[in-house]
């Protein structure tokens, strides 16, 4: 602390050394937050934001490093009380280090109940945040995007950007390029995603309402890019109501029907069915699939195409879909279409190349998990035969799979095996497949920790299964046990004898 204030002292001159202010960084380093507040006054912090204006790059980083330290010392109501200007120049900085350095402690005064009051009437401060959306760097404008849905999170900040002159900065900061339009959409979202109160306040501003306008334009891109921010509001109750009321999800799936005429619909119909798989599993799927047919048989037809991309979005939304039991009910009452269906999907994930392969596996896994409170008997059968229509020899397949050398996939099939552990029909076929349980205790044949880590989840599925000891027996359902209780990690010690003589 000694050191660090001595130093810190030089830099107040301002005329400190590049060497000082790499020392002065190292040593913070080392000083607990606390203890430098004692010692920290207003010319220190004043002397560092005035050495922010060098044309040094490693300058200017040494001091950004050296300001992040002290100002977790201090208060974020001190911060905004006294170093309001230094924040608002930050803002308008040309490096981006200095610009996140600001934005960030905007985001700590902002979380701050008795600093956000100050924030709020700092009009200027906000313009200036609201200019960082519109620049060239992600990272800053990501970090804009975050503090200001931050203060919409209050009524008095809902107001401050929709109700004032703030708004109006909002257009002019979307008008500079479509990047930047998506942006401030993306940050509209985020706001209305938090409250029917703060869906309101956006729709009023008439800025929700030119989203739905680009969705359903005639752009292919755009549409494309629109339906993500789309579906991010339809993941809460209020934000689906919106979107019924002003018949968004109706007009989405008529563009789903007039695909099939569109050339260029490969661009927007993944987008379009993720958006129907979403609402299937935080709505009602049986609701969502009866009311919107076409979603179902065009989610078919994809699965059955050609097209890597479209089969790949297919088996997405059918795990999705199929992740909890109403759903797959509504995948059961196909019948053999989706039976069929299945056992494209497991060639898929025998052939397909990798990435899709990992697609179909998470999706298996999905659709085969049943928790144990709802393995009634009809269902248990339902998985059952799911599981025989993947393959001629599923248990193999999976195990064939498992046995690759490649971690992803490896992973991937034991998550299907996790998935059916706890149904008495998949233990008996474990227990019947010659070497099976041997291989799930078998330590040695996981290379790396994530395959250890998936191996283990395996063994607790089955561990904790009510019907494991009767069907495994008694010695099988011991290893487990014993497993389960070493850890994933768990290393035999290996015993030598030394011998006389030797090296």
């Amino acid at each position: 602390a000694e050191a660090a204030a001595a130093l810190l002292e030089r830099a107040a001159r301002r005329d400190a050394a590049l060497e000082e202010l790499r020392a002065l960084r190292v040593a913070l380093q080392a000083v607990p937050p606390a203890a430098l507040r004692a010692r920290l006054g207003d010319h220190h912090l004043a002397a560092l934001f005035g050495l922010l204006s060098a044309s040094d790059r490693e300058q200017v980083s040494a001091c950004v490093s050296i300001l992040e330290r002290l100002l977790q010392a201090l208060d974020p109501l001190y911060v905004i009380q006294n170093l309001r200007e230094e924040l608002q120049k930050g803002l308008c900085h040309p490096e981006d280090s200095v610009r996140i350095l600001s934005i960030a402690q905007v985001g700590r005064i902002v979380e701050d109940s008795g600093a956000v009051t100050e924030i709020l009437s700092s009009p200027e401060l906000l313009r200036h945040i609201i200019s960082c959306i519109g620049g060239e760097k992600i990272a800053v404008a990501k970090e804009a995007i975050k503090s200001l849905a931050r203060i919409a999170q209050s009524q008095d900040g809902l107001e401050a950007l929709f109700v004032g002159s703030l708004l109006s900065d909002l257009r002019n900061v979307m008008a500079t390029s479509d990047v930047v339009r998506y942006r401030v959409y993306e940050l509209i979202v985020e706001i209305s995603s938090v409250s029917a109160e703060s869906l309101n306040y956006c729709a009023n501003s008439g800025l929700i309402s030119e989203l739905i306008g680009e969705l359903t334009g005639e752009d292919v891109l755009v549409r494309a890019t629109c339906i993500e921010m789309v579906t991010s509001l339809a993941h809460t109750p209020h934000g689906r109501q919106y979107l019924a009321q002003q018949g968004v999800i109706d007009k989405i799936s008529n563009i789903i029907l007039g695909a099939e005429s569109d050339p260029f619909s490969g661009f927007y119909l993944p987008g379009f069915v993720k958006f129907f798989g979403n609402l299937a599993v935080v709505d009602s799927p049986q609701q969502i699939c009866e009311r919107y047919p076409v979603f179902m048989e065009k989610v078919f037809e994809m699965a059955e195409s050609q097209d890597p991309t479209m089969i790949g979005v297919a088996v997405d939304t059918l795990g999705i879909l199929g992740s909890n039991v109403e759903g797959k009910q509504v995948l059961h009452k196909t019948r053999s279409r989706f039976q069929n269906l299945l056992s494209k999907i497991g060639h898929q994930a025998k052939n397909a190349p990798t990435e899709l392969r990992l697609r179909c596996l998470d999706a298996i896994s999905s659709l085969l998990y049943l928790p144990p409170e709802q393995q009634t008997e009809d269902l248990l059968r339902m998985t059952e035969s799911w599981f025989t229509s993947l393959s001629s020899q599923p248990l193999e397949l999976f195990r064939s799979i498992s046995t690759q050398p490649f971690p992803d996939l490896h992973c991937g099939a034991l998550r299907v095996f996790t998935a059916i552990a706890n149904q008495p029909w998949a233990q008996k076929l474990m227990l019947d497949s010659p070497g099976f349980v041997e291989y799930v205790v078998d330590r040695s044949v996981e290379p790396d920790k994530a395959s250890k880590d998936a191996k283990y989840e395996l063994v607790k599925a089955l561990v904790n299964s009510k019907t494991i000891a009767e069907i495994f027996g008694n010695q099988y359902y011991l290893r487990l046990r014993a497993y389960l209780q070493e850890g994933p990690y768990y290393v035999k010690a290996v015993s030598t004898t030394a011998v006389e003589g030797a090296e």
